[in-house]
């Protein structure tokens, strides 16, 4: 008797038109809705993503700042940089550039 009670009190309790609306509206804020909790997921995943993308280009540009100071104060590191980056030459000099083929 009293396992009949109980399966009858929990039908009345599911069958509750506050319930039923009260699933029925979690349901949809949670998958359906624009703010939905998947579409907060993935927006917070892309905040994670710009924040790391924001970190590594402050380290590049502090890097380069560092470089670009040397560049401006040491002539002769200008010079080596433009030879290494650039391939430039000095009046009179040939460049030879070997590329390996790796097969």
């Amino acid at each position: 008797m009293k396992n009949n009670w109980r399966s009858k009190r929990w039908i009345k309790i599911i069958g509750n038109k506050y319930v039923i609306t009260g699933m029925v509206f979690s349901v949809w804020m949670l998958f359906f809705d624009d703010n939905s909790w998947l579409m907060q997921r993935e927006l917070k995943k892309e905040i994670q993503s710009l924040e790391q993308s924001i970190s590594y280009y402050k380290t590049e540009l502090e890097a380069d700042k560092a470089a670009l100071k040397e560049l401006r104060s040491n002539p002769d590191a200008f010079e080596k940089y433009a030879r290494e980056r650039f391939g430039m030459l000095r009046a009179g000099e040939e460049l030879y550039v070997f590329e390996v083929q790796n097969d």
